[in-house]
C-alpha cells in the first residue's frame, strides 16, 4: 500500500519509506492510501477471537502488502504479550485498561509495534545508525524508550519538558542508558515537539544523519492503536453488550482517537466518539466555533494531554475532508479543569472502588456527562494511576500500591542532557 502526505505536496511513498522517514517532506503527516472495510464475517465472529488474532487481521489490512505474512504475525504477537481488558465500572460504563504493558501506559502498543517494524526495515536496508527522535509529555517517552531498548542499529533521543512530567514517568526513560538518551528541555511539550519537527525539516541534519520519529506522527506508531478498539468491542460482544458503543478518549496529541476513527472506517460498529480534554481545550473550541487556534499548552495534573497544537488534528481533517459538520457527526468534545478531574477521581473511587488516573478521569466524566441510556460507554484508562502517585494519593488520601514494574524504574539513576528550546543548540548537540 502507498502512503500520502496530508499536505498533498509530496510524492506517495511505500510503507518502509513512511516508517523510516516519519514526516513527509512537505511537513504533512503520512496517511494510508486505502482504509479497507473488513468483511461482515469478521465482526460476526469477533467475540471468539484472541487479541492477537484480531490485531493480526487489522495489521494485515494495512501492512500485509509490504511485509511477509510470518514476519508480520511475529511482530504483532511479540508486541501484544499483555492484555488490555475491559472492566465494568458502573451502570453502562466500562474501562478499557491500557496499562498492563511494560511501562503501564497505552503507548506500549504503538511503541512496541513500531520498534519491531522499524527494526525489521532497518535490517532489510542494512542500516546501523538510525536516530529516533521523540517528544514526550509523559508516557510516550517511556513506551518508546523501552520498546526500542537494546534494538541494534537504533539510538533513541527522548525530549521532555523539564519539571512537567511525573517523577515515575521521568524515571522510565532517564534510567535506561544503552541506546537511549534523555534530553531535558527547558520549555513545554510543544517546544519539544517543535524541535523534533524542525530537525526533520533541516537539510543539513538529514544529509548527515538518518532521522525518524516515534511520536504518533509516525504511521507505525498511531495505526496499531486501532488494535485495542477492536478488542474492546470484541470483549463486549462476547458478553452481548456491544450495542451502540461510544468511546470516550482522553486526548492530547490526538493520535489515539484518530486510530479509533480509522477503526470505525474499517467497519467497527462504533456509534460515536467523545474527545475528552483537560484545560488545553483547543479541539473542543474547534468543535464549537470551527476555528482552530493553537496556543501554548498549560500545565495540568493530566500532563500527557498538555498539548496546545495537536499534531494529529491534520489527520482528522484529512479523514473528513475538512468538513466540520462531518467531524461533529462522529466526535463531540468535553474538557475539564484540574479541580473537576480531582473531584471525579475521588467520587468514583468512593462510590465504585475504581481508581482512575487523571487522564482516564476525563474520559470517564465525559461519559457520565453525555452518555445516553441506550448507549454503552467505554473510556480509555490510558495509564496506571501509580504513574501519577503524588497527585492520586493526594486526591484519595490513601496509599496507592506501586506495581513492581514501576518500582524497578524508580531504583535507577537519572541520566539526562539539559538543553534550551533553541533549535540551533539541539542541532549542534545531534551533530556532535
Amino acid at each position: 500500500m502507498k502512503y500520502y502526505s496530508t499536505n498533498g505536496q509530496a510524492p506517495y511513498v511505500t510503507l518502509q519509506e513512511a516508517v523510516v522517514k516519519g514526516l513527509a517532506p512537505d511537513k504533512g503527516l503520512f496517511m494510508p492510501e486505502t482504509i479497507k472495510l473488513l468483511p461482515a464475517s469478521f465482526y460476526e465472529n469477533i467475540g471468539s477471537l484472541s487479541f492477537q488474532e484480531i490485531a493480526y487481521t487489522i495489521a494485515h489490512a494495512f501492512f500485509g502488502d509490504d511485509i511477509e505474512k510470518d514476519t508480520l504475525k511475529e511482530i504483532v504477537y511479540d508486541t501484544l504479550n499483555f492484555d488490555t481488558p475491559v472492566v465494568h465500572v458502573t451502570d453502562n460504563i466500562y474501562s478499557l485498561e491500557l496499562f498492563h504493558g511494560p511501562t503501564l501506559a497505552f503507548k506500549d502498543v504503538g511503541a512496541r509495534f513500531m520498534a519491531r517494524l522499524l527494526g525489521y526495515f532497518i535490517r532489510k536496508q542494512g542500516q546501523k545508525d538510525v536516530k529516533v527522535l521523540v517528544a514526550t509529555s509523559g508516557d510516550t517517552g517511556s513506551a518508546v524508550a523501552n520498546g526500542f531498548l537494546g534494538v541494534e542499529g537504533i539510538h533513541v533521543y527522548v525530549l521532555y519538558p523539564k519539571g512537567k512530567v511525573s517523577r515515575i514517568q521521568e524515571s522510565q526513560f532517564t534510567t535506561l542508558g544503552q541506546n537511549i538518551t534523555a534530553i531535558e528541555v527547558n520549555g513545554t511539550f510543544d517546544d519539544c515537539q517543535t524541535l523534533v519537527k524542525a530537525a526533520f525539516l533541516d537539510k543539513e541534519l538529514n544529509s548527515k544523519l538518518n532521522l525518524t520519529s516515534a511520536n504518533s506522527i509516525n504511521v507505525a506508531r498511531f495505526l496499531p492503536q486501532a488494535f485495542y478498539y477492536f478488542y474492546a468491542y470484541a470483549q463486549l460482544a462476547k458478553q452481548g453488550r456491544a450495542n451502540n458503543v461510544v468511546f470516550s478518549v482522553p486526548s492530547g496529541n490526538f493520535g489515539n482517537i484518530t486510530a479509533g476513527l480509522i477503526a470505525k472506517r474499517m467497519g467497527l460498529p462504533i456509534r460515536r466518539f467523545i474527545a475528552a480534554n483537560n484545560s488545553n481545550d483547543i479541539f473542543y473550541e474547534y468543535l464549537q466555533t470551527g476555528e482552530y487556534n493553537p496556543r501554548p499548552s498549560v500545565q495540568t495534573i493530566a500532563n500527557a494531554m498538555d498539548v496546545g497544537d495537536p499534531s494529529n488534528f491534520v489527520r482528522i481533517l484529512d479523514l473528513y475532508n475538512k468538513s466540520l459538520s462531518k467531524i461533529k457527526k462522529d466526535i463531540s468534545g468535553e474538557w475539564y479543569k484540574d479541580e473537576s478531574i480531582k473531584e471525579t477521581v475521588k467520587k468514583t473511587y468512593t462510590e465504585t472502588g475504581y481508581l482512575l488516573d487523571p487522564h482516564g478521569a476525563c474520559g470517564y466524566q465525559a461519559l457520565k456527562d453525555g452518555l445516553k441510556p441506550d448507549e454503552t460507554g467505554i473510556f480509555l484508562e490510558t495509564a496506571h494511576p501509580a504513574k501519577f502517585l503524588e497527585v492520586v494519593e493526594g486526591i484519595v488520601n490513601e496509599k496507592v500500591p506501586v506495581p513492581e514494574k514501576l518500582q524497578k524504574f524508580m531504583k535507577g539513576e537519572k541520566q539526562s542532557v539539559s538543553l534550551g528550546k533553541n533549535f540551533d543548540g539541539f542541532k549542534e548537540y545531534l551533530l556532535s
